[in-house]
């Protein structure tokens, strides 16, 4: 059940860094909100949770970091995806 959670808490996390950075106007990319939010969340929740000193507890600083993560993510991959499709002309 832990592991559905965290799932559940990477997308909704990685949805928010879309709609953060604007990308919803054409929807939300569900894929992108998956790898980003679950990518974002352990590199980014786990190293602020550990550097603040909370462990691996939930702790504010730790969901912070999850949503810093998904953004940097997120950011790069569209980065990436608008510099192949200038690549491409």
């Amino acid at each position: 059940m832990l592991i559905i959670g965290m799932i559940l808490f990477g997308v909704l996390v990685g949805a928010a860094a879309q709609l953060i950075l604007g990308r919803s106007k054409s929807g939300i990319d569900w894929t992108l909100a998956f790898v980003a939010g679950i990518g974002g969340s352990f590199a980014g929740g786990l190293l602020i949770s550990l550097l603040a000193g909370d462990g691996l507890n939930l702790r504010p600083s730790g969901i912070i970091g999850s949503l810093a993560g998904a953004i940097i993510v997120t950011a790069v991959w569209l980065w990436w995806k608008a510099r192949a499709a200038a690549g491409a002309d």
